[in-house]
């Protein structure tokens, strides 16, 4: 007997469905990228710069984004930040999508949703002005009264560790204070998040160290995400969670937490991860493709808890499905 689901039934059993599907990719993410595509020209040459990059960071979160010259981070730093529009894919931070916004919507994300430190001082200090005064800028541009703006860089400058400089200009300032005052300037008008392009490119070592304890105390105090882009990859010390770049992509994640052990003692543990994309793309480390001389075609082997991959380096003269080296065979099906 065949039973009729009535009309009312049928969009229950749809509604049913669609509650029980997955939400979208990132969907309580702060900043996702889905495939993200970024193309440009170079002297008549057609380069790939991003190559369908999945990028996902939740709210609060400071992670680092490393990778040699030309992995695209720096890409993928200008489409975060909005100065620059991906070919394809897609793109959000918070309720912002990149993909879509206009001309006056991106000037409208830039000034009130994210932050910039760069490399350069020259880029986020205005020489003329003070470290209150240029503090109090983006603020001016934002509409911010002229009291409110002066309150609000007295206190970011203090709470940042240069409120002694207020009154100093660039030029009166180490490089290490004014990249700290330019951290300030960033989170002028409480973005949600911070992007850090190379923030101790052109610092020593000690210096460095002060800036990245400024950028966590924006984290960790003023819960600002802080998205810091670099090549160096001891910045990896200073964060729980390292993203690497390779040839467009997300290639690996290192995990870092403070495990306690039996006798109270604190330590550091990092834990590396290889990056499973969304259309099932892994690459693996250098070493590891070296040693086991794995290039082009390789075997996997699925087992009831990991995938095996192997080189394909079949021995000659041999027909069981598993050879004397232990790879996998090709399964043949029988006629």
């Amino acid at each position: 007997m065949t039973t009729t689901q009535t009309p009312q039934q049928s969009l229950a059993t749809l509604e049913d469905r669609a509650r029980a599907r997955p939400g979208a990719y990132g969907e309580h993410a702060l900043i996702a990228c889905d495939n993200l595509v970024r193309i440009y020209q170079s002297e008549g040459i057609e380069v790939q710069a991003l190559q369908g990059l999945d990028l996902l960071v939740d709210p609060g979160e400071e992670i680092a984004i490393v990778g040699a010259s030309g992995s695209g981070k720096s890409t993928l730093l200008s489409v975060l930040s909005g100065l620059d529009v991906p070919t394809a894919g897609r793109v959000r931070v918070g309720p912002w999508d990149l993909m879509g916004m206009s001309a006056r919507e991106r000037v409208e994300y830039r000034r009130s949703m994210v932050g910039f430190v760069w490399q350069q001082t020259g880029r986020n200090l205005v020489p003329y002005l003070s470290a209150t005064e240029n503090v109090a800028l983006p603020q001016a541009l934002a509409g911010v009264r002229s009291a409110a703006r002066r309150q609000r860089a007295v206190e970011l400058l203090d709470a940042l560790g240069v409120g002694y400089c207020a009154d100093r200009r660039p030029g009166q300032l180490s490089g290490g204070e004014q990249q700290r005052v330019a951290i300030g300037v960033a989170l002028a008008n409480s973005p949600q998040v911070l992007f850090a392009d190379e923030p101790t490119g052109e610092l020593d070592s000690a210096t460095s160290v002060e800036v990245f304890d400024t950028l966590r105390a924006a984290n960790r105090e003023l819960g600002v995400t802080v998205v810091i882009v670099t090549h160096d990859s001891s910045v990896s010390e200073h964060v729980q969670r390292t993203v690497e770049i390779r040839d467009g992509r997300t290639s690996s994640e290192v995990l870092r937490r403070t495990h306690t052990d039996e006798h109270g003692a604190e330590q550091v543990v990092a834990e590396e991860y290889a990056v499973l994309d969304r259309a099932g793309r892994v690459q693996l480390p250098a070493d590891y493709r070296e040693a086991l001389e794995l290039s082009g075609r390789v075997r996997l082997a699925l087992e009831t808890r990991h995938v095996e991959v192997w080189p394909d380096r079949p021995r000659p003269g041999r027909h069981s499905s598993t050879p004397a080296d232990g790879t996998p065979q090709n399964r043949q099906e029988e006629s």
